[in-house]
């Protein structure tokens, strides 16, 4: 790496692909489950975004400028001992003075800004328009079919994680009972010997359990999501926003929500916490752990209720991003119905303006999202028109260079989606120090978002609609012929993004140095 008189300029021979061979035969190592997002597919046979190879032969020592990331999300929990040096201090305000001393209309905003006040639980977008229809209308009849489907879907999916809850019980006790002990390994169970028939169907589950990273305190968690989907997502009698005490229907209501970031119940700030940890991990090279890097401040914006999100609240959690200086925006959410998205699409046009690039989860409905098929917001485009150039849209992939290299859950599409970036089975920080994988576009975003925060650290000078097509450019190519999440078929990568690639910080900060971008 040298410094130029336009910047750094990071030498180095970039990732090419098809590099049909280099993939993991074997299952992966617990480091390498933890950590594979951050490694490389030449090095390590893993298609991570060669974060590990980059700080060791790229950024080594080096420092860049620092870069606000704003996390639009369900709250973060700040007191994470990953995430305390790395929070954002807004130093224009005096905390808990009850002041607005920088007159931004937001009062002791020190960290960012709770838009949700109270709330925690709240209606889908779906139920609270069907609200707003009589109910003798064609529309709120079709509201209410697609209300009840998912009702029972949900009740269904209290049964399946209960029955799984009771099976964890009924297998740990035929283990410990054949083992004769409290506590014990897989390979244990593996190696006992003579196995009976109930001791081989509890050592199948615990291995399914096991490659699938289920454990009983996260399906405990799984069954209090679906039950809120039973008491609050879907339930017309629900009403979420009132604790919040504004007009969600009126955007020039702001006076409402306050500054705890974390939120009312810390537990719930779990999404937010983990999508915030991913970021931050990208800027160190090793969750978990503090490094010498410091591009970073994440900016703390509370806008995702458990439930859909307020067009409202999104838009002017945006805004103050934006005016705050946010450079790069993490938008881990979405929803089928808009009701107020030209709100949405008006505070996203103002960080166009102020250059300021926003990061945007594709989604996990495994649907195409190209025009004129699966609608899911926010979105950049409207009538086959991109109506932005600041939004790069960042679908799921895993760890496989192979067919199977999109997650299965992920949306896709060749226009809507942009790239792909690591998103299935990730490792990140959790309330209360602690730390658990989790999966879905949500992860994947945060992921690219990393990339792009050490892009904007070391080349402050390029705009965000350079930054994104450096991401998308320099990506690592995906695997030749790769299976849609919506069924079997083998397609072509540019079917499914409009790249055919997958996010890499080596190779992006190698093309920051080389490439002319231009509109």
């Amino acid at each position: 790496m040298v410094i130029s008189c336009g910047g750094y300029k990071f030498v180095g021979e970039p990732l090419g692909a098809p590099l049909l061979n280099h993939n993991k035969k074997e299952s992966l190592g617990e480091d390498e489950r933890r950590f594979w997002p951050l490694m490389d597919l030449r090095n390590d046979s893993i298609a991570g975004m060669s974060v590990a190879r980059a700080h060791a032969e790229l950024i080594k020592d080096q420092k860049g400028e620092k870069v606000i990331v704003a996390v639009i999300d369900s709250g973060v929990d700040i007191e994470h001992p990953l995430l305390q040096e790395v929070v954002w201090i807004n130093r224009g305000e005096v905390p808990n003075n009850n002041i607005d001393d920088d007159n931004n209309g937001f009062v002791d905003d020190l960290h960012g800004w709770n838009f949700l006040g109270a709330a925690n639980l709240e209606n889908m977008e779906s139920v609270r328009l069907q609200k707003k229809e009589k109910p003798d209308s064609e529309a709120y009849k079709n509201f209410e079919e697609k209300r009840l489907n998912n009702l029972e879907s949900k009740k269904h999916e209290v049964v399946s994680v209960q029955d799984m809850l009771a099976q964890i019980k009924e297998s740990d006790s035929v283990i410990k009972s054949t083992l004769k002990k409290e506590n014990y390994t897989l390979e244990e169970v593996e190696s006992y010997s003579p196995k009976t028939f109930a001791l081989m169907e509890a050592l199948i589950f615990k291995r399914f359990l096991e490659e699938n990273l289920l454990t009983a305190s996260k399906l405990e968690i799984y069954l209090e999501r679906a039950q809120a989907g039973i008491n609050a997502h879907y339930n017309i009698a629900f009403d979420g926003r009132k604790v919040v005490g504004d007009d969600p229907d009126d955007i020039n209501d702001t006076q409402y929500g306050n500054p705890n970031v974390i939120g009312p119940d810390k537990e719930a700030a779990n999404h937010g916490t983990h999508v915030s940890g991913i970021i931050a991990a990208i800027q160190n090279n090793n969750p978990g752990n503090k490094s010498d890097f410091e591009g970073v401040e994440i900016m703390v914006l509370r806008a995702v209720p458990d439930g859909d999100e307020y067009d409202k609240d999104i838009a002017l959690a945006i805004r103050y991003a934006v005016d705050n200086g946010a450079k790069i925006i993490n938008t881990s959410f979405g929803k089928g119905y808009s009701p107020h998205k030209d709100w949405v699409w008006a505070a996203v046009r103002h960080a166009e303006k102020n250059d300021v690039l926003i990061i945007n989860a594709a989604g996990n409905s495994a649907k195409n999202i190209d025009p004129g098929m699966e609608k899911t917001y926010i979105t950049d485009e409207e009538n086959e028109t991109e109506l932005f150039s600041n939004l790069l849209t960042v679908g799921a992939a895993d760890y496989s260079y192979n067919e199977e290299q999109v997650a299965s859950f992920s949306n896709f599409g060749g226009v809507n989606v942009d790239v792909f970036a690591p998103g299935d089975k990730i490792w990140s920080i959790v309330p209360n120090e602690e730390y658990d994988f989790y999966s879905g576009t949500s992860m994947a975003a945060p992921n690219a978002a990393g990339v792009a925060t050490i892009i904007r650290s070391f080349f402050p000078k390029l705009k965000a609609f350079q930054v994104k097509r450096i991401l998308m450019d320099s990506g690592l190519p995906m695997y030749p012929s790769l299976k849609s999440p919506e069924g079997e078929t083998l397609v072509n990568p540019r079917s499914l993004s409009a790249s055919g690639k997958t996010i890499n910080l080596y190779n992006a900060l190698i093309y920051a140095s080389s490439k002319s971008y231009k509109k």
